[in-house]
């Protein structure tokens, strides 16, 4: 090697250390805002699957499904198809409720209908955004888990929210729409138009505010039309007081649609509130030889023929709020 070889070699190597360590400088500073904006959850959204964000796409776009492109463009009503109960123990149901247009499935509500006499209802939290649907499942052992309500950029829960009596989520509240409760003496939706959430979860073990309220004996409290499409999950109750939890498969449903389809489907719904939306949208069963999961993949903003669809670019997207069903 000659000697001016040997130092472009030094050169060349001094160079790539630099830009290592230049990559490394503003990777650490690009985690430490991370860590700033939304702690150790937002570190952990980064790692899980990437972060997400929009994608503007135009509301006929492939990249949307089937079903989406069809409620952005004809936006047709769909109507209630035929549901079959399926008891996999004394007290709990699951249906599968398909959403038809004509002749065609648009959507599909994977159903579970419990009597709250043989099963208890648990809210909890896992702020540090360390787990999915699957790992909920194999953590607590439930018989199911769905998506609970809203959370905060730090995966923390953003309604007021009550776990084995541990209060979590905001003191200072003023929720006008309605709260699942879990107590020893009532389990179901309490309408909170002309109640307050302290009242309502006196005596609870397990609640949360959600919102809107989407069945209300006989009406509905969705106050406007939207053009906002993604997964949705509810929470219920009939007339005989058991709790009916629902999610999607799709994201034919704004949220006014699902209100008026819940409305007319034979559930006998005299009230059903709605839970968080979109990817995070998710719902397991396991129970006596049952396995039945589906997970969140849509949500989409939409103003005219603009739409913005939320992506990630791999992995699982994490559920930081969830109601889970135990057996007594």
């Amino acid at each position: 090697m000659t000697q001016a070889s040997g130092r472009r070699t030094k050169r060349g190597s001094t160079f790539l250390a630099a830009v290592l360590a230049t990559g490394i400088v503003l990777a650490m500073a690009a985690l430490g805002g991370v860590w700033a904006y939304a702690g150790i959850y937002g570190l952990h959204v980064v790692f899980r699957h990437g972060g997400t964000w929009w994608v503007a796409v135009g509301t006929d776009s492939p990249r949307l499904s089937a079903s989406m492109r069809l409620a952005l463009g004809a936006a047709p009503i769909a109507t209630a198809g035929q549901v079959r109960w399926r008891t996999l123990s004394a007290g709990f149901e699951v249906a599968d409720l398909p959403a038809m247009v004509g002749e065609q499935a648009v959507d599909h509500l994977l159903l579970a209908r419990i009597d709250p006499g043989h099963f208890r209802f648990v809210v909890r939290n896992a702020s540090d955004g360390d787990k999915d649907l699957d790992q909920w499942m194999s953590q607590l052992g439930a018989a199911l888990v769905v998506n609970g309500s809203y959370y905060a950029r730090d995966g923390k829960p953003d309604t007021p929210f009550l776990s084995e009596g541990m209060s979590l989520g905001p003191g200072n509240y003023d929720a006008k729409a309605g709260a699942f409760i879990a107590s020893p003496g009532f389990t179901g939706i309490r309408d909170l138009e002309h109640a307050n959430w302290q009242d309502a979860f006196t005596g609870a073990e397990n609640a949360m505010v959600s919102y809107p309220l989407l069945v209300a004996d006989g009406t509905t409290r969705v106050a406007h039309a939207s053009r906002w499409l993604a997964n949705r999950s509810f929470v219920g109750q009939d007339g005989k007081g058991r709790v009916i939890i629902g999610t999607t498969t799709d994201a034919f449903f704004t949220l006014d649609r699902l209100a008026h389809f819940l409305l007319d489907a034979p559930l006998g719904l005299t009230r059903a509130l709605n839970l968080d939306g979109g990817p995070v949208a998710s719902q397991g069963i396991s129970l006596n030889g049952f396995d039945r999961r589906t997970y969140g993949r849509w949500e989409a903003q939409v103003e005219g023929d603009h739409a913005e669809l939320l992506t990630w670019p791999y992995g699982t997207v994490a559920m930081p709020v969830v109601l889970a069903v135990f057996p007594k």
